[in-house]
């Protein structure tokens, strides 16, 4: 049994970094309305945020890339070093998209730039996960490693809460007036959350400078038998490929769906789908996440006791069986034909201005409505009106809402439901990956599954599900259908081939 003296230093030095590289990872996500409005065409908001969407999946889609470069050097020359590098990266990756022109200022460059440093956020991420994970795992004894690696577990969450928490803290301190507050946080406020982050990511490297090599790799540097080719190893060996294969369908990828739904689809549906205004999007969100993350260390050392498999798998069942009841409910909270208008109380304001170099005029009426639960809605109608005759073109409607608080603190309830979710199908699975790899190749093996379950098949949710929306417009539930049935796979998948083992020793 190893000993954990000095275990909580370690995990504190890994889990600091590893959330610095979630905050910059998804503060881009988080911010996903306004980057569309940055560095996008205003013409076609959709468009615009689809746009943002896809560029946001493509970090994702870059990480199993990240994982096979930073992965083999992990097996190489050390996990130290291989995830202080993967934290410079991500760190100034970041720092440099707070600083890229809008496209009113350069145009389509700026679209471009904005995706070239969001690749490169994503092959950081693709090496720093497994570093992080195998390295405390191989600090921790058998019989806690659920328990210990959990900690890491909860960064990625806790990476989501501060992006969001800092977002809200900067769009409300640039003025003592609240609209210009928010209308200067729009216009380069935003910038903001992306550059502070260099500062924490300077913090992080002096404290894993500070850090010492895993002690199992360090067993097999001393004794000479590391990894010479850990791709060839990990994956042209048909035992070792096969447990890559198993980790990915029967675990990963259904774990991946079920967290980006929970974290991230969820805020999209609330903000996009139901039009909750930016604030309550997020406060929801950031609620839920601190209600559910100590389940993360409930469910990891759980599974030191019962085994990481059921646990995972019965996450992913529930989350099947009800994604359509617990949207339906957020959907209908929030729906206005639900409720009942106090139309006494309906204020209304029009303005009309000339449209620049034409004899036309665009008509803006913005209209608050409020309802008798304490929700109110702004809707914001603007439309042409045209010299000839007079007519007018289709208006552009955009609404906003503010729940109740009654109806506020339900919302809160079902998106913690979904991330308590997150919680046992993620909470194990650092613990679950490490004890399926010999020591010499672990990095590369669990990272490449990991990755292509998360980056590809997870981060790719919010896109699908929220493109699945504009297509099939009629029914608003509709992109949940691509979570379900990915989870719905994952779960038979593994069910018949995952092995339930408790405590299994990785000292090889």
């Amino acid at each position: 049994m190893k000993e954990t003296k000095g275990i909580w230093k370690v995990i504190g030095a890994s889990s600091l970094g590893t959330l610095i590289e979630w905050y910059d990872f998804y503060i881009f996500g988080s911010l996903a309305t306004v980057l569309a409005s940055q560095f996008f065409p205003k013409t076609n908001p959709t468009a615009a945020l689809l746009s943002t969407l896809a560029t946001f999946a493509a970090g994702f889609i870059v990480r199993p890339f990240g994982a096979l470069v930073f992965g083999r050097l992990g097996d190489l020359i050390g996990r130290k070093y291989t995830f202080l590098l993967t934290l410079v990266l991500m760190g100034g990756s970041t720092f440099a998209i707070g600083l890229v022109p809008s496209y009113e200022s350069i145009g389509f460059a700026a679209p471009i730039l904005v995706l070239l440093l969001r690749l490169l956020q994503g092959l950081a991420l693709g090496g720093e996960y497994g570093g992080a994970a195998t390295y405390v795992a191989e600090h921790s004894p058998a019989h806690r490693r659920g328990f210990f690696t959990s900690w890491i577990q909860t960064t990625a969450t806790l990476g989501l809460f501060v992006s969001l928490g800092v977002i809200l803290l900067t769009r409300h301190s640039l003025d003592a007036d609240p609209a210009k507050s928010i209308a200067k946080f729009n216009d380069w406020g935003w910038r903001i959350p992306f550059l502070v982050s260099i500062f924490l990511v300077v913090v992080s490297i002096y404290i894993r400078l500070k850090m010492k090599e895993s002690p199992l790799f360090e067993k097999l540097k001393a004794a000479g038998t590391r990894s010479v080719n850990p791709l060839k190893e990990s994956f042209g060996h048909k035992s070792n490929l096969k447990m890559v294969l198993l980790a990915l369908f029967g675990a990963t990828m259904g774990q991946g769906v079920v967290w980006y739904t929970g974290q991230f689809y969820a805020q999209s549906f609330i903000e996009n789908v139901c039009k909750v205004d930016f604030d309550q999007s997020r406060t929801i969100l950031i609620w839920a996440i601190l209600f559910a993350t100590p389940f993360f260390v409930v469910f990891g050392s759980w599974s030191d006791k019962v085994g990481r498999k059921w646990i995972m798998l019965t996450g992913m069942l529930l989350a099947v069986v009800s994604y359509q009841f617990l949207f339906k409910q957020i959907l209908d909270l929030t729906d206005p034909k639900t409720k009942m208008e106090l139309v006494e109380k309906r204020e209304s304001k029009s303005a009309l201005a000339p449209i620049p170099h034409t004899a036309d005029s665009l008509r803006t009426v913005v209209s608050k409505i409020f309802y008798a639960d304490g929700m109110t809605m702004i809707e914001t109608k603007k439309d042409t009106l045209y010299t000839v005759g007079k007519t007018t073109i289709k208006p552009d409607i955009k609404i906003s809402k503010v729940v109740g608080n009654g109806d506020y603190w339900k919302i809160v309830f079902f998106v913690f439901i979904m991330i308590f979710y997150v919680t046992m199908v993620y909470g194990p699975i650092a613990a679950f990956l490490v004890e399926l790899f010999p020591t010499k190749i672990r990095y590369t093996s669990m990272s490449l599954p990991y990755h292509i379950g998360n980056g590809v098949f997870g981060g790719l949710t919010p896109f699908i599900a929220t493109l699945l929306t504009t297509i099939y417009t009629n029914d608003k539930l509709v992109g949940l259908m691509y979570p379900i049935i990915i989870a719905a796979v994952c779960l038979v998948i593994g069910t018949l081939y995952i092995t339930n083992r408790i405590d299994p020793e990785i000292d090889d």
